[in-house]
């Protein structure tokens, strides 16, 4: 691993014939660690920072002497790697954070990600992955932040990248320092959750990560990958458009297309691709993202997926929902694309379920006039008004969940377990309100078209649930009233002007 003079440390070959030795070496290391952490406090701490910056600087001093003779600075490049794995130590009391800080260790142990020598790098690498462990910090918050932000400020961020790209995943020891290096960054995103946006605008990690999901072949690390884009991006506005500018919706859509045809073999595989749509979806927030995933012929190829009728067929359909969320645009080109019919033998899981009507509302809300809202309309009233009358099965389904939770809110209630109108309505919403308010709103387009075949069809179920207009009216008004402002303000008075237009209709 070493990119330098220094040779490299020997590893360990499980084929060896020195098992006996192994074992009594690691034997004699657990005693040690074990007496250190009894005795570990501040007198040890400093004893510890006091020999690590010795070796610190006796190995500078030789590297400066001896530039092209390694053999006369190998030895304390041995002792420095030495002095890093005594520090790990430290993860057994995080307590003492503050005063590794207030020593101005950080800088010293930090300046080592630059060393010429790899493979004491990636010994820091694992130093601060073992430090920053989330089982270690977990009950030590503030121990935990002050070191999270000493490390930010003395770059740890820049230094962490910038050695991430001289690593190679060849090598199994470098393999493992990248794994450590992505762990470092996750670990500090959960203490400050602004590291995420700070290590997108400091470093090039995007690039990095975009450049190791283009890679075709799977492994641990290429998983690992995809999870921290995810995390990057799920909070973030300001990283989905900085990796929709960087190309990333195409890159994103290239990793995803490796699995039209095709499973993933494992299930980490499996998670990894869970991973990619969900970056995915993030990345379609932005409007701008949106054009680019139409323009790169994300709609097409997340039909292709979904005709595949392949695990990623409910991802596809969860990625086109965002697509079409609030821009024409994509439902438009949804429109214009030929889909065969599906297969009426098909079982729709709940979460399909939901996702498909999502997307259906966003087709009617995205195409309000023209050839296209015609051909949208001309699907329900195909087969004799099946779609409709799927429609309304779903209604009904969803109707009965609503009643009977909000019945359960009421016994609640009476009971003496007091619940505000906010809370109650959030509950409503989780057993499936939200899905029943766009199935009134798709009923309600549907009714506005004055089709007399689809209107009839309508009254013709809504009689046989012994259901009025009325029913589906006040679904309509609830939803009105209820839309937010997260928008704006121009956005929710939109909405709720083209749903009372709706309403009033009936």
């Amino acid at each position: 691993m070493e990119v330098s003079n220094a040779p490299k440390r020997k590893r360990y070959d499980g084929d060896n014939h020195m098992e006996a030795e192994v074992d009594l070496s690691l034997l004699e290391a657990v005693e040690k660690s074990q007496n250190t952490v009894e005795l570990l406090d501040l007198r040890t701490l400093k004893k510890l920072v006091l020999s690590f910056e010795r070796r610190l600087k006796e190995n500078i001093e030789a590297r400066l002497k001896y530039p092209d003779q390694p053999e006369r600075f190998a030895d304390s490049e041995v002792e420095l790697h030495e002095e890093l794995e005594k520090l790990k130590i430290l993860s057994g009391a995080p307590e003492l954070y503050p005063e590794l800080v207030n020593l101005n260790a950080i800088p010293s142990i930090l300046n080592l990600l630059s060393h010429d020598n790899t493979d004491i790098a990636i010994d820091v690498v694992h130093l601060l992955e073992d430090l920053t462990d989330e089982d270690v910090l977990e009950d030590n918050d503030e121990p935990a932040r002050i070191l999270v932000d000493s490390l930010i400020e003395n770059n740890v961020l820049e230094l962490l990248v910038q050695n991430l790209q001289r690593l190679s995943d060849k090598d199994p020891d470098e393999m493992s320092a990248i794994y450590n290096t992505l762990a470092s960054i996750e670990n500090m995103i959960e203490v400050k959750p602004t590291v995420a946006e700070l290590v997108c605008e400091r470093t090039k990690l995007l690039r990095w990560l975009l450049g190791k999901i283009k890679v075709r072949e799977f492994d641990s690390n290429k998983q690992y990958t995809s999870e921290i884009l995810a995390i990057l991006l799920q909070n973030s506005t300001a990283n989905q458009k900085r990796l929709g500018q960087m190309n990333g919706v195409d890159v994103v859509l290239q990793a995803v297309a490796m699995y039209k045809s095709k499973d993933p073999k494992t299930s980490d595989e499996e998670e990894m691709l869970e991973n990619l749509f969900d970056c995915l979806c993030c990345l379609l927030m932005p409007l701008e993202n949106k054009e680019r995933f139409v323009k790169a012929e994300g709609v097409e190829l997340m039909i292709i997926i979904m005709k595949q009728k392949k695990s990623a067929y409910a991802s596809a359909i969860r990625a086109l929902d965002f697509s079409m969320t609030k821009y024409p645009p994509a439902c438009e080109r949804f429109v214009d694309i030929p889909i065969s019919k599906k297969n009426k033998k098909e079982r729709y899981q709940e979460e399909l379920e939901e996702r498909l009507v999502s997307l259906i509302a966003s087709l009617f809300g995205g195409i309000l006039r023209g050839s296209r809202r015609e051909r949208l309309l001309s699907k329900f009233v195909e087969n004799e008004c099946e779609k409709i009358d799927r429609l309304m099965e779903l209604y009904i389904r969803y109707s009965d969940r609503v009643t009977a939770e909000t019945q359960r809110l009421e016994q609640l209630e009476l009971d003496d377990l007091e619940m505000d109108e906010e809370e109650k309505y959030n509950r409503k919403l989780e057993s499936g309100l939200y899905t029943l308010q766009l199935i009134a709103v798709i009923l309600g387009h549907l009714w506005c078209s004055e089709h007399p075949q689809m209107r009839a069809r309508i009254e013709l179920l809504l009689k046989q649930q012994k259901l009025t207009k009325n029913d589906i009216k006040n679904i309509l008004q609830e939803y009105h009233d209820n839309i937010g402002d997260l928008d704006g303000a121009e956005e929710k008075e939109r909405v709720q002007t083209r749903i009372q237009k709706i309403i009033s209709s009936f």
